[in-house]
């Protein structure tokens, strides 16, 4: 199902958020010679809008926006006081709770969750939004069953996706869903896009880096623990921390709250689910994760996710 793709701005908004997806839907009319999605960028009221780079763009007004069956809705994020103002517009939470049942997608990007929560649309729904903000979406709408993990989620016709980039991989999922893995593909190749990343890939990977400056040692040791799961054990990677395994011991626990134990069964799970995307099977995946076996990988799964690696792919891939 194509159509148009109605982006919502607001001041302050993350021009990524609104960007990236806008240029996935683009590069489809580019690739097929024809233009299967039409962009819209509307915001209530209309008129000029100041991202958060500072560029200004033009905006139609919501209001001269009638939904459609076969309209996508991107709804961007924002800083939080920019967030925080678009939450207070109870006119444009009102179009979009009116809107929500009568579009084929309605989708969020990074902290554009928060919007979507406000108005109603994520209640008794999974969604997902930065890592960093997961904890708060789930204070603030306790009605909303917020993911820690997926870097974007669809829930019935309702997208949320991660922070920032996230918007990209989403906006690549529903063109596969709309037109093959053919042209999603092709897409994310003209992009230059390193890898297309499967919904369920964990978050887990950016909040590492995000914790772990240049200069902490962690910061190398994860990257080598990652490309080495195999041989990755604690001892290995206090060594290639240059710490005791004391010290590690403490630094993850201070930085990345797990222990050092803990933080390779996370590296292994993510790396499993990543893998899942290729069909691998189970045996090969606890051989590539590093695990050993599938037993060890079971039980891994179970205290992280609660749910079998079985019965996670069945979830996630049974399409």
């Amino acid at each position: 199902m194509t159509g148009r793709v109605v982006c919502i701005a607001f001041d302050g908004v993350q021009s990524l958020d609104v960007n990236g997806p806008a240029e996935v839907f683009a590069a489809v009319g580019r690739r097929l010679a024809r233009s299967p999605y039409r962009i819209v960028l509307a915001s209530q009221g209309g008129g000029p809008r100041v991202m958060s780079t500072g560029i200004v763009v033009s905006t139609i007004d919501l209001a001269s926006v009638r939904p459609r069956r076969s309209d996508t809705i991107v709804v961007a994020g924002g800083d939080e006081p920019a967030i925080r103002a678009a939450i207070a517009d109870r006119v444009l939470l009102g179009w979009l709770a009116r809107t929500a049942p009568r579009v084929a997608r309605m989708t969020s990007v990074c902290s554009g969750a928060f919007l979507l929560a406000a108005a109603g649309i994520l209640d008794g729904r999974r969604a997902t939004t930065h890592w960093s903000a997961c904890d708060r979406l789930g204070r603030l709408f306790p009605a909303v069953r917020v993911d820690r993990d997926a870097i974007f989620i669809e829930d019935g016709n309702v997208w949320t996706s991660a922070g920032v980039t996230t918007g990209i991989d989403m906006a690549l999922a529903i063109v596969e869903r709309d037109l093959g893995a053919g042209v999603a593909d092709a897409i994310a190749a003209d992009l230059v896009l390193y890898v297309r990343r499967p919904g369920f890939q964990s978050q887990f990977s950016d909040a590492l880096v995000a914790q772990t400056t240049g200069s902490d040692p962690l910061g190398p040791a994860i990257a080598w623990a990652r490309a080495n799961l195999a041989a990755a054990d604690v001892d290995a990677l206090a060594r290639r921390a240059g710490m005791s395994v004391r010290t590690l011991h403490r630094r993850c626990l201070d930085v990345l709250g797990v222990t050092p134990g803990k933080l390779l069964d996370k590296l292994r799970v993510e790396h499993a689910r990543t893998l899942m995307a290729k069909r691998s099977s189970t045996k090969q995946l606890a051989a590539r994760s590093g695990f050993g076996n599938a037993t060890r990988m079971k039980r891994a799964f179970v205290r992280q996710l609660g749910i079998s690696p079985r019965d996670y792919r069945m979830l996630h891939l049974a399409r």
